[in-house]
């Protein structure tokens, strides 16, 4: 079984900064891609930033420049530090990991797993 446990939300007032954290914990083979999405009320989940294990990173065009990415293989973990927000960031925020399982470490497969959102509010 796999968990991934998000923190770092809040509240913030526009120009401020955040910084989000996503572990992931429990029987994992090897994780792939890690990436953050968010969805703001009434609008679609949406990519935000993602890193792959050799730490090749890609962003939302409306991000670029003010947040960034990274990761820590050997805890697991995946970070977003926000910076200069803006209130169109408010939104929940996910973290994605793509993982492979012990029992598929020779097939391949790779599975989603999804953080259970922790919610950004900035304010004007």
């Amino acid at each position: 079984q796999v968990h991934l446990v998000e923190s770092g939300g809040g509240l913030v007032q526009a120009g401020g900064s955040l910084r989000l954290s996503c572990a992931a914990s429990g029987s994992i083979f090897s994780i792939n891609a890690m990436g953050w999405y968010r969805q703001a009320p009434g609008k679609l989940r949406e990519l935000v930033a993602v890193i792959t294990r050799d730490d090749n990173t890609n962003y939302a065009n409306s991000v670029k420049g003010r947040f960034t990415i990274s990761r820590d293989n050997a805890k697991n973990t995946v970070y977003l530090q926000m910076n200069s927000l803006k209130p169109e960031d408010t939104g929940v925020y996910y973290c994605n990991v793509q993982l492979r399982l012990p029992t598929d470490w020779d097939t391949g497969r790779e599975y989603d797993y999804w953080g259970q959102g922790t919610q950004v509010t900035v304010s004007s």
